[in-house]
């Protein structure tokens, strides 16, 4: 943004016509002969510069002094010519102009500022000239400066003089976060998200990532989560979804026993992102709970070879060797299960064995199995089951019916967070969100 803001204010002064020749006011003795004229020329137009000054400030002579970087005599020349006596408005006015061209050349953004902040309020420049001017003099202080109480005071005086309050609000917001002043940034961040969403339209990616910091600086894991589950709303990526489910499992009042629901998603939502590491424990959880091909495809995507030598080989190949043979009965036996899953008075032998079917990809199957064991009845944890059937219905295509059953679960133990994402998981947009601004 600096070299942008930066640049602009010399485009402002070419454009405005502030490099041009000042006029100089001459009185010739034939003049001086017509009393008339004599008055008329002693009445100084407005928009001259007396010959002693134009003598010091011409261009001819001052802009090669900036051209050679011969910055202290160009100082010298505004000074003298301002020390002159009674200096006029107009003298006053291209003097300032002299000093924004040096703090430009220089560097110097405190002469820059000052004279610049002059020129706004003499009153000399028309109103669309004058607000490029007082965008200019916010930049600076935001990006070259970073003194953020003035840059929002300059950033909401633009906002009050144009009517545009919009062009400079993500500034202003900016502002807050970078002067430390969290909270305030967390309120008017949460304003503009919420303005955005009214108007029907998203959250810019900026506005989210924003309030994503705000919640890190203030430790506020909440508030984090909550700048990362819009971000996967609106701007879905496998580093996002990859963030908020591990961020999730961090909750205080997350619940292990739903690792392995987590892990499933992942594979889902975050497939490149998977490390070894993570199927490994999708494989393990997946034994654990008897879904022995689960385990053997999560296995073989953490190995796809053989398991590398360490001190942890025989365990990992222990979990192996029971995935594999596992998987191979389910292969021959499953069906013959059906028939005891079903005599049994507790459900959750059908919605377990059903979830099997599903990963055998016997879709249809494994969800009518999962909701007779539902309506038999789970006698614990009966939301985690429908949540595994909610998803289930998700990975068979089955958008609708999936997104009416996950919008019923709740819990505040990860479970409710897990059905909200399979729904996000589901809504994803069929394009990709408008570029954040820059």
């Amino acid at each position: 943004m600096s070299h942008i803001r930066l640049a602009r204010i010399s485009l402002i002064l070419a454009a405005i016509g502030l490099n041009a020749v000042p006029a100089v006011l001459g009185v010739t003795a034939a003049h001086a002969q017509d009393k008339e004229k004599a008055k008329a020329a002693a009445e100084a137009p407005k928009d001259t510069v007396r010959p002693e000054i134009f003598k010091l400030i011409d261009p001819a002579q001052t802009k090669p002094l900036l051209d050679a970087k011969n910055y202290q005599e160009y100082q010298t020349r505004i000074d003298t010519a301002a020390a002159a006596p009674n200096l006029t408005p107009y003298e006053t006015f291209v003097l300032n102009q002299m000093r924004v061209q040096l703090g430009q050349a220089s560097g110097n953004n405190e002469l820059t500022l000052k004279a610049l902040e002059s020129m706004i309020d003499s009153g000399r420049l028309k109103q669309e000239d004058k607000l490029r001017f007082i965008d200019a003099v916010a930049g600076i202080y935001y990006s070259s400066v970073k003194d953020y109480d003035k840059a929002i005071t300059w950033f909401n005086r633009y906002g009050t003089e144009s009517g545009d309050t919009a062009k400079q609000r993500q500034y202003i917001v900016r502002s807050y976060f970078l002067k430390n002043d969290f909270a305030t940034a967390k309120t008017e961040v949460l304003k503009d998200i919420e303005a955005a969403k009214k108007a029907g339209t998203a959250p810019t990616k900026d506005e989210l990532n924003l309030l994503g910091n705000v919640g890190i600086k203030l430790k506020d894991t909440e508030l984090y989560l909550t700048a990362i589950e819009e971000l996967v709303r609106y701007y879905p990526s496998e580093d996002y979804w990859f963030d908020l489910l591990n961020r999730t499992r961090g909750k205080k009042t997350y619940a292990p026993r739903l690792d392995l629901d987590m892990a499933r998603l992942k594979g889902v939502a975050a497939p490149s992102k998977m490390e070894p590491e993570d199927y490994l424990e999708q494989a393990e959880l997946a034994v654990l709970g008897g879904f022995f091909t689960e385990g053997k495809i999560a296995m073989d995507k953490a190995y796809p070879g053989a398991i590398p030598a360490g001190k942890d080989k025989a365990a990992i190949q222990k979990i192996r060797d029971s995935a594999n043979k596992g998987a191979a009965d389910d292969a021959k036996n499953i069906d013959s299960g059906v028939a005891a899953a079903q005599k049994s008075k507790d459900g959750v032998g059908l919605v377990n064995l059903g979830y099997n079917f599903i990963t055998l990809g016997q879709f249809d199957k494994g969800i009518d199995l999962m909701k007779q064991g539902i309506a038999k009845g789970v006698s614990k944890n009966p939301e985690d089951a429908k949540l595994r059937l909610g998803y289930a219905l998700a990975m068979a295509g089955k958008k609708d019916e999936s997104v009416k059953l996950l919008e019923t679960i709740t819990g505040n133990d990860g479970r409710g967070d897990l059905a909200r994402y399979w729904i996000l998981y589901q809504n994803k947009p069929a394009a990709a969100a408008p570029a954040a601004a820059k």
